[in-house]
């Protein structure tokens, strides 16, 4: 296990994050105390979560993740030893996460309420890194990310009133760093600029989906976040699954992502992400390596790279996931994803 600088903190977090989306949907509470369990007897220090999970969203097990990793660590103890990320939901629809508004928004009575629920159901007092899951003024993000729509129209909570809110959290003690999710290089900036012309928190980590078939944190995203020390943890390592090869073909194994909610894999359903899968699977072949094993490495050899967040809905998948990040990165390897990039650039935005 290697171990990186989050940002330009004094912390040191574990290249392979234990990602936990899956808990409380796929996974029973049984089965995330022995993922945890596992993933720190192999040196992992970093787990992430969010008050969203688990994914798929739903009201009925809205903040299962959260009390899952609170019962674990109560029960464990240690808590100083874990490096625990969380995540406030932006600006949406979703009406079951906020007691006074209908509405979630990055202000201050939804970012306190938010803060305090999360910590009851994890158990503790602080989180090392509370993160804004996405941003309040409108992106499209999560449609198809290589385009941008202004829209002036819309009112948002500005980013200094939010980043004041999360000052005040800091300085009670209850968040120890801040950091960012599905943003784009504008946001990451200006939230810089405002933490030094304000004295806001800096901005330590971006949280994006960052994996072969998805490069497009390289276009601006990459600089800032050497230039800044604004580390990527990046999510979506294997696409979903889908950079495992079990889908090619047509596979849709039964109990798998695509197969339970289809809806949730259709950015990994593009043309061309299935011949571009091809392509990396043959490449990690010649080189005697799986493609899991390529697919983990090459998010885990790039300079900007924090951490890379894994999930697994099975205890192999876990063992395979982590196991991945032992293979060396080689020249060979480098110039041939970059072959494959250039003919196949990013399929699954």
């Amino acid at each position: 296990m290697r171990y990186n600088k989050l940002g330009r903190t004094d912390l040191k977090v574990s290249n392979i994050c234990l990602g936990t989306m899956t808990w409380g949907e796929q996974n029973t509470e049984q089965d995330a105390g022995a993922q945890m369990d596992y993933a720190v007897d192999q040196g992992i220090n970093f787990f992430d979560t969010a008050e969203l999970y688990p994914v798929p969203r739903r009201k009925e097990t809205f903040g299962f993740t959260e009390q899952y990793i609170g019962n674990w660590m109560a029960a464990r103890g240690g808590r100083d030893k874990i490096i625990l990320g969380t995540k406030i939901v932006g600006r949406s629809g979703m009406d079951w996460f906020r007691s006074s508004a209908n509405i979630t928004r990055l202000n201050r009575e939804q970012i306190t309420e938010a803060l305090e629920q999360s910590l009851r159901r994890l158990k503790t007092d602080y989180v090392d890194l509370y993160q804004l899951h996405w941003p309040d003024r409108p992106l499209n993000l999560f449609s198809d990310s290589r385009g941008y729509v202004h829209d002036d129209q819309t009112e948002v909570i500005p980013l200094a009133e939010t980043l004041g809110v999360l000052d005040d959290l800091v300085r009670q003690g209850k968040i120890r760093h801040v950091g960012l999710s599905n943003e784009t290089a504008w946001g990451v900036m200006k939230c810089l600029n405002h933490g030094e012309q304000d004295g806001v928190p800096k901005i330590q980590s971006i949280q994006n989906a960052y994996n072969l078939l998805n490069r497009l944190f390289e276009q601006g995203l990459s600089e800032v976040s050497l230039r800044e020390d604004v580390s990527l943890l990046a999510y979506s390592p294997i696409a979903g699954g889908a950079l495992s090869g079990k889908y090619l073909d047509g596979k849709l194994p039964m109990g798998s992502r695509q197969q339970l909610y289809p809806d949730f894999a259709d950015r990994y359903r593009k043309p061309g992400v299935e011949a571009a899968i091809e392509k990396y699977r043959t490449l990690a072949q010649n080189n005697g390596i799986t493609l899991l094993q390529l697919a983990q490495k090459f998010v885990d050899s790039r300079p900007f790279v924090g951490s890379s967040i894994i999930g697994a809905t099975t205890m192999d998948q876990l063992k395979e996931n982590i196991a991945a990040f032992d293979v060396n990165w080689s020249e060979d390897l480098e110039q041939g994803v970059n072959e494959i990039h250039l003919q196949n650039p990013d399929p699954a935005p």
